[in-house]
């Protein structure tokens, strides 16, 4: 895309200056050269209405390099993040911040999903299950008293409540099982109530699963949650091709089935007591589905249907499930009139026949448009339709948008290019453009590529990678990240390490992640070991983390069945799979990963690579340049004298 010569100068680059209203704003505000280039390129782009893929390297200081030129140009605007905490720190904090140092009035409204919002007719039927005991009924009776005190109904502001209690699921909805204005509750519905706010707004903050959710609800004729906009900025925009491909596809879980035939049963007794087969076919239903469960952990967690659904006892399953919920689904039908309880469901059932009509396809070719999976947990099992690409239908959606789009992160680009980005999102004649970090790496830390003689197939790796930990563990007091790419390899370190050093280890798993990073940071002398999660959207600054320690380049699995259809179906089109899709993937997880050590231009620290192949294999390279400009070492010593002097 060649942006328009004719255009005046951009404003944002001097707003960002040293003589600029955020400089009398923010307290030890100084003037970045990177951050004044990102702003500007952005008012371009907004005013063109175009397409920028932009990354900044940490300390850019790229979210106020996005917010000025999008406040300031008084364009519709919706800014999409990773996660809740990063839409909260928005709203509250900086967009506040720029709006009042701008000296501009603006309408700001932030907009989670439904999940987040408590529902008031589920909260009412809650109040009745028998199921619930004397805790369960206390909570309710909080939740029923904070509502009539809460303006928003964020679930997040009822603070008494742990995140884990049982009564969420039963107290908040689902785009399945809302009644939308058939519920007696829809004109005092906190979710109508914050979408109203939402389409009134100049400035909308969302998170990336509600943002891609309306995208597809939109596309299926079911609603229409997020109001259109000028300009769509996308921060943390790494992530976007995953959670797009979740939403473009389709899936059934056992906990949706299961929700089903609780509400079918409760609209029988209420609006429908005189068709008792309503909850025999429920119950029906429910007795299918775990024995479906069953049935796909005896195939593992994660796994291609064909292998599932070939054998004698996953196609049985299957077939019992699909019977069940198509005899449901008929016997709501003749109930659909007699309420709205009955008339949602019926509904559901009709989409979730649907859905599993897509795994009793006898066509045994491949195919690569959909990659049927399944994956399971410790609380059911999920069934997955996935496109090999999320190019097209991304293109369809975003393509009827008269929209800027603003697609940021600090790690987006593999050495500067970004074509694995715009080949997974099938974008054609973008801006893009890179800016490097303003830290002083080398002056910050090291970067230890210890010469382990194993290779990370060896059973023996993983002690390998510990004998090398521990030490610098103990040099750092503590205050480590270890990160690794499988949850077997972690539980076997966190095993070893165990016996080697008498510090705290908090290990993923024994606790939500919000609660193990707050144990790090407030014990400020643990270790904590963790996987994906972990690797990404953490931010510790300051002396309480002084050291990142990775066990292996970040493949994906070879044998995971989206990863294979993928990479089966780039050659089939005669493309690389290695080099134009696992290597680049695999760097922009590592550039994460990395990314948690150095959050702040006084931070000091080392990150350790464990893995050998990234200096004896070629492709190595391709890591070693993704790398912070760190002092590199092979040795040992150099790291630990370091460590000691923090």
């Amino acid at each position: 895309m060649t942006l328009s010569s004719a255009a005046a100068a951009p404003r944002a680059p001097a707003l960002l200056g040293e003589d600029g209203p955020l400089a009398s704003a923010l307290d030890g505000f100084s003037e970045r050269a990177e951050q004044q280039a990102m702003a500007g390129l952005i008012e371009q782009v907004l005013r063109d209405s175009g397409t920028l893929l932009c990354e900044a390297g940490t300390g850019t200081g790229k979210t106020l390099a996005y917010l000025v030129p999008c406040l300031d140009v008084d364009r519709k605007t919706i800014i999409s993040t990773a996660t809740k905490t990063l839409q909260d720190q928005l709203y509250e904090r900086d967009i506040p911040l720029v709006r009042d140092a701008l000296g501009i009035r603006i309408d700001l409204a932030l907009l989670k999903g439904r999940a987040n919002y408590l529902c008031r007719h589920r909260l009412d039927i809650a109040a009745g299950n028998p199921d619930f005991g004397a805790t369960e009924q206390d909570q309710l009776s909080y939740l029923a008293e904070w509502a009539r005190r809460s303006d928003s109904g964020d679930i997040a502001g009822a603070g008494a409540l742990p995140d884990d209690a049982r009564i969420w699921p039963h107290v908040t909805s689902t785009v399945d099982n809302c009644l939308g204005q058939a519920c007696d509750f829809f004109d005092d519905c906190f979710v109508v109530k914050a979408r109203r706010e939402a389409a009134n707004a100049d400035v909308v903050v969302v998170n990336h699963h509600l943002l891609f959710a309306d995208m597809a609800l939109r596309e299926e004729g079911f609603a229409e949650l997020l109001p259109s906009a000028e300009v769509i900025v996308l921060d943390e925009a790494h992530q976007v091709p995953d959670v797009a491909s979740k939403f473009f596809g389709a899936s059934l879980s056992s906990h949706q089935l299961n929700d089903l035939c609780r509400d079918t049963q409760t609209a029988g007794a209420k609006e429908a007591p005189d068709q008792p087969q309503l909850g025999d076919a429920a119950i029906a239903l429910e007795q299918a589905t775990a024995q479906l469960i069953v049935a796909l952990r005896r195939f593992g967690t994660r796994g291609e249907w064909s292998q599932a659904g070939s054998a004698d006892a996953g196609r049985a399953a299957l077939d019992a499930v699909y019977a069940t919920l198509t005899g449901l689904r008929d016997v709501l039908e003749i109930a659909s009139e007699r309420g709205p309880g009955a008339e949602n469901c019926y509904h559901r059932a009709l989409r979730f026949v649907a859905r599993l009509e897509l795994f009793r396809d006898e066509d045994e070719d491949v195919d690569y448009e959909w990659i049927r999976w399944f994956e399971t947990t410790n609380r059911g099992a999920t069934l997955h339709a996935t496109p090999v690409t999320v190019a097209e239908p991304f293109q369809s959606m975003t393509g009827a948008y008269a929209t800027a789009w603003i697609f940021t992160s600090a790690t987006l680009s593999v050495n500067g290019d970004f074509s694995h980005f715009k080949r997974e999102l099938g974008i054609s004649d973008p801006v893009e453009a890179c800016w490097d970090s303003p830290f002083d790496y080398a002056e910050q830390g090291y970067l230890l590529l210890p010469r382990l003689p194993l290779e990370p197939r060896d059973p023996a790796y993983v002690e390998a990678v510990v004998d090398i930990a521990a030490p610098i563990v103990r040099a750092a007091r503590g205050r480590t990240f270890m990160l690794f790419t499988s949850f077997t390899a972690l539980t076997r370190a966190a095993e070893l390490l165990a016996e080697r050093v008498d510090l705290p280890l908090l290990i993923q798993g024994q606790a939500p992640r919000a609660e193990l990073l707050r144990q790090f940071e407030s014990r400020g002398n643990a270790v904590l070991l963790g996987t994906a999660t972990f690797w990404q959207g953490i931010d510790v600054r300051g002396p309480g983390l002084s050291c990142v320690i990775i066990d292996k380049l970040p493949f994906a699995p070879p044998d995971d069945p989206v990863t294979r259809a993928r990479i089966s179906a780039l050659k089939a089109e005669g493309g690389n799979p290695f080099y134009d899709f696992q290597v680049p993937e695999a760097v922009i997880a590592l550039k994460q990963g990395a990314g948690r050590l150095i959050r702040d231009a006084s931070d000091r620290g080392v990150l350790v690579l464990c893995d050998p192949r990234i200096e004896t294999k070629g492709y190595g390279k391709a890591f070693l340049r993704s790398m912070p400009g760190l002092r590199r070492t092979h040795e040992l010593d150099d790291v630990v004298k370091f460590l000691a002097s923090l």
